[in-house]
């Protein structure tokens, strides 16, 4: 017992050394952009874990891949772009960290496309005046001088360089359907930032006007824990899970992802994700699960004219790793598209 304890006692330390350590500062290093400094990144994150000590308490393999996550994409854990949250997987008994990047965040990715030259997303209340006609906001003032009442719908104009605007509106109604799906619904910035995770969604939506990168775009895809993250840091993963390598991977009813293709369901399974190789192995098995989970949404006739749209009979055919990341972010926009 008293083992255990000065287990739990040194955990927090333990992982605050690991992350300082020179491996994890040269890995974090080398996915970043130039203009950050891997010192300055770690001191951002080791200040986020005192804030928010359970993130010490989170598997290393979670933590780490978020933190590399969050460097290859050039933000920073700050709480104001970037937020780690730790959940509890109920089936597992783990913790584990969570990347949730917020509308401030998305907006400073999506502004380094170059494509954009403004975004503007805002709420819209009960006492504001209001004019959404044919696709276009016609009209948002707001009297500061009184109370705007309730938050009721929120939109999203994105301004190209060339002039031409694209706009999104979404109701409360089809906010909260989002939030209800995410994995930190009732934590974090969900419920301190209701108003700024509400203009993250509509700008989520609003994005697949975009040219994103294919890193920016699956965290742009990822429905807040809906899909599982895909690391976008290059190379395997610096911890590998405990029996990774013998352990099939499943999707969350528990069902086995890359097993041999037959019987109903053939249409939806990836194949076995071992021909991506093993420094894609983690990346293949997340792609492989959030293409099962998005076949079951989008439904058979829907999926295989996607999967027929990449010139490919059946996904057992496709042999690089950048084709499957093409088809999944093809399947997460039609997802998208019909919410």
């Amino acid at each position: 017992m008293a083992q255990e304890n000065k287990t739990e006692k040194e955990s927090p330390s333990d992982v605050k050394a690991l992350i300082q350590s020179d491996v994890y500062r040269k890995q974090f290093a080398m996915a970043m952009p130039k203009h950050m400094k891997p010192e300055r990144f770690i001191r951002i994150a080791i200040t986020a874990m005192t804030k928010n000590p359970k993130l010490a308490k989170c598997t290393q393999a979670s933590l780490v891949s978020c933190l590399l996550d969050l460097s290859a994409l050039g933000l920073e854990p700050d709480g104001r772009r970037a937020h780690l949250i730790p959940f509890m997987n109920n089936k597992t008994g783990e913790i584990i960290c969570t990347l949730l990047i917020d509308y401030k965040g998305l907006v400073e990715l999506a502004m380094n496309t170059k494509e954009v030259s403004n975004i503007h997303a805002d709420v819209i209340c009960e006492e504001d005046t209001f004019v959404y006609n044919l696709g276009q906001v016609e009209k948002h003032e707001i009297d500061f001088r009184r109370d705007r009442g309730k938050m009721y719908a929120v939109y999203c104009i994105i301004t190209m360089k060339d002039g031409t605007k694209k706009c999104e509106v979404m109701t409360k109604a089809e906010v909260d359907a989002i939030r209800k799906r995410s994995k930190s619904a009732n934590d974090g910035p969900w419920v301190t930032d209701y108003n700024e995770m509400s203009k993250k969604t509509v700008f989520r939506r609003a994005s697949k006007w975009i040219k994103l990168s294919p890193e920016v775009r699956e965290k742009l895809e990822k429905d807040d824990g809906q899909f599982e993250t895909v690391p976008s840091a290059p190379g395997a993963p610096v911890i590998e899970l405990k029996n990774d390598k013998n352990k099939k991977p499943t999707d969350q009813a528990g069902e086995v992802v890359d097993a041999e293709i037959e019987g109903p369901d053939a249409w939806k399974n990836v194949g076995d994700t071992a021909r991506f190789g093993e420094a894609n192995a983690t990346k293949a098995k997340t792609l492989a699960q959030n293409i099962t989970k998005c076949a079951e949404k989008l439904g058979k006739e829907k999926f295989m004219a996607i999967v027929g749209n990449q010139g490919v009979e059946r996904m057992t055919e496709i042999l690089k790793i950048e084709d499957l990341v093409k088809l999944t972010n093809e399947l997460l926009d039609a997802v998208r598209d019909l919410e």
